[in-house]
């Protein structure tokens, strides 16, 4: 690499340190591909996401870790990175959340799954369907049975928000389990006492209704990833259509809608790609703005 092209990288990778380090810190890891798509995407290699890593790397102490496997590194924030990513006051609480080293550092399939994530919030960020600093990863949210932890919840680019659960590994039991705590959530009673001007509200309805209560139950998005040893993404969820189709809530209360990750990063989450549960025309998908709202 010749000097000119050297001072220019460094340039770079100083410019976006502060992008690579939010970015970390709210998606918990990457590999600097991803970083790349979704910071730098008209460029042609990582070598600007590389360099600002490694100065974050080498930072004392150390902003980010990582770690390699089979010729792929995986980043994540430390403990200092994400005390300094959360500064501004712009992240969500991360308590209770699996951390970034800790999926990096898997040998089961946690890693696979968090970066399956990644994939899709590029999906929907190169779209246009959501920015990809509107994501929020395993936030807790109270039910009568326990708290509901999302994969990821995100912020659309039309106002309205979703729920997002990636499956690669998961039993159909316990993917019905998961849907029947959405409506677990869903039915929450209202919390305090409300006043005059404004009645009580759910949890739900406080973050995700707007003002007046003009926004329906956010959908529930399932994306069906690849996993060895298991049935192909375009199986499994046929299989899960014909389980979650008889959870009574669904298509009732819930809106609930699938698709693969192959088909998301094919055509990106703003085409025709989510196939609705219950939709009695057989295969047809539909985009995210044709998805049912149900009150």
């Amino acid at each position: 690499m010749s000097r000119p092209r050297k001072t220019a990288v460094a340039k770079a990778g100083a410019d976006i340190r502060g992008e690579v380090l939010l970015t970390l810190a709210q998606l918990r890891l990457a590999t600097p591909r991803q970083l790349k798509a979704l910071l730098l995407p008209s460029q042609q290699d990582t070598d600007h996401v590389r360099r600002a890593l490694r100065n974050l790397l080498e930072e004392s102490p150390a902003l980010v870790g990582r770690t390699n496997r089979a010729q792929q590194s995986y980043w994540y924030c430390t403990p200092a990175g994400l005390a300094e990513a959360a500064a501004p006051g712009e992240l969500a609480p991360t308590t209770g959340r699996t951390t970034g080293k800790r999926i990096a550092a898997s040998k089961t399939g946690l890693r696979e799954h968090g970066l399956a994530l990644v994939d899709t919030v590029i999906a929907f960020h190169q779209a246009g369907a959501a920015d990809f600093a509107d994501w929020r990863v395993e936030v807790p949210h109270p039910t009568p049975a326990g708290n509901l932890l999302p994969d990821g919840v995100v912020l659309l680019n039309n106002g309205f928000s979703a729920f997002v659960e990636i499956d690669r590994t998961m039993s159909y039991a316990r993917l019905i389990a998961k849907l029947e705590r959405y409506d677990a959530y869903r039915g929450a009673p209202v919390a305090g006492r409300g006043n005059a001007a404004r009645p009580p509200r759910s949890h739900w309805q406080e973050n995700y209704a707007g003002p007046s209560l003009e926004r329906p139950f956010p959908p529930v998005l399932f994306v069906f990833a690849p996993a060895r040893r298991r049935a192909a993404p375009d199986m499994r969820e046929a299989a899960f259509h014909e389980r979650a189709g008889r959870v009574g809530s669904v298509g009732y209360r819930l809106t609930v809608a699938t698709t693969t990750l192959a088909l998301l990063a094919e055509y990106g989450a703003g085409r025709a790609v989510w196939r609705v549960v219950g939709n009695h025309r057989g295969e047809e998908r539909r985009t995210l703005p044709a998805l049912p709202r149900l009150r």
